[in-house]
């Protein structure tokens, strides 16, 4: 299905999981045990990432298949414009529909590993907003794309990173997944400045449950996510606390996802690093609590 239909059709907050491609068979097990240990609790779908510089195409669109046939879970392969030509990314999306999937997520994607400058590919496209245009103008895809509302870590500034968002939904993005954050402050005055130029598509808080104090610090300082200041004090004192560094960060994210569904969010995406434990004990509580039943204002799109 789907998930702009499904974002449309439901009557409460949506919940969706993100994978990534292992790279060892062991990787593999973990991988696929998480996805089983998640599924009783019936996500709306999941995402499979794609590796640096599309390192991983094959593999997404062999996982995703698998989660579909498998699981029977709704899943949506992440799809990049790094190191492929315009001919070269037709063929892995006629691949996509020959596969039977519905759902893509657009992104101009990152530079191949060893690289930190991100270069155009000869016969390529250069921006994320023309692969966007390319999928919609000939692919029966729901299109989806990624935010940042710290603004993206190469934005030249914050004006300008919203007004490339702009381009992308107008060329036919239908819903927004962010980048992880850890103040809902941030997603809230983001959303309002969104919808200040006229983004209206649901844009859907990104999520990383805290678990390790030296995992959060790598992906802050690569995607340029803060920290706030009581939050970082509170993980420091449990730093020698593996377990209650976890404990704490469950906690802390299901405080967090609570106010932003009661605020009106659209949903919730996870960032799961292919666990279970964290983000099943997260969502189970929130579908017992149901928090969005007490408050619902405008940050969720109209529909």
């Amino acid at each position: 299905m789907r998930i702009d239909e499904i974002l449309s059709a439901s009557d409460r907050p949506t919940f969706s999981f993100e994978f990534f491609p292992p790279r060892t068979e062991e990787g593999d097990r973990n991988l696929f045990e998480a996805i089983a240990a998640l599924q009783p609790l019936h996500p709306d779908y999941v995402s499979v990432t794609y590796g640096a510089g599309g390192s991983t195409r094959d593999k997404t669109i062999e996982i995703v298949s698998r989660i579909r046939e498998e699981f029977g879970l709704e899943a949506m392969a992440h799809f990049t414009c790094v190191g492929a030509t315009v001919e070269e990314l037709r063929s892995t999306l006629d691949q996509m529909v020959a596969t039977g999937l519905d759902n893509v997520l657009a992104l101009r994607g990152d530079p191949p590993a060893g690289e930190e400058e991100w270069t155009k590919t000869e016969g390529g496209l250069e921006y994320s907003h023309q692969l966007v245009r390319l999928i919609s103008a000939d692919y029966p895809f729901s299109i989806g794309a990624a935010c940042f509302p710290e603004t993206h870590i190469h934005a030249t500034s914050a004006e300008d990173d919203l007004r490339y968002l702009k381009e992308k939904v107008d060329a036919g993005v239908q819903f927004l997944v962010t980048q992880l954050f850890f103040d809902n402050a941030v997603y809230a005055d983001f959303v309002e400045r969104a919808r200040a130029i006229g983004i209206e598509v649901p844009i859907i808080p990104g999520i990383l449950p805290i678990t390790n104090v030296a995992q959060l610090t790598r992906i802050t300082t690569m995607c340029g996510a803060s920290i706030p200041d009581r939050l970082r004090h509170e993980l420091d004192v449990r730093a020698d606390q593996p377990q209650a560094v976890h404990d704490f960060g469950v906690a802390y994210a299901t405080l967090q996802c609570a106010e932003l569904l009661a605020e009106g969010a659209p949903g919730i995406h996870f960032y799961t690093l292919n666990r279970s434990p964290a983000t099943r004990a997260i969502l189970s509580a929130l579908k017992l609590l149901r928090p969005w039943r007490r408050k619902r204002i405008a940050l969720s799109a109209p529909v």
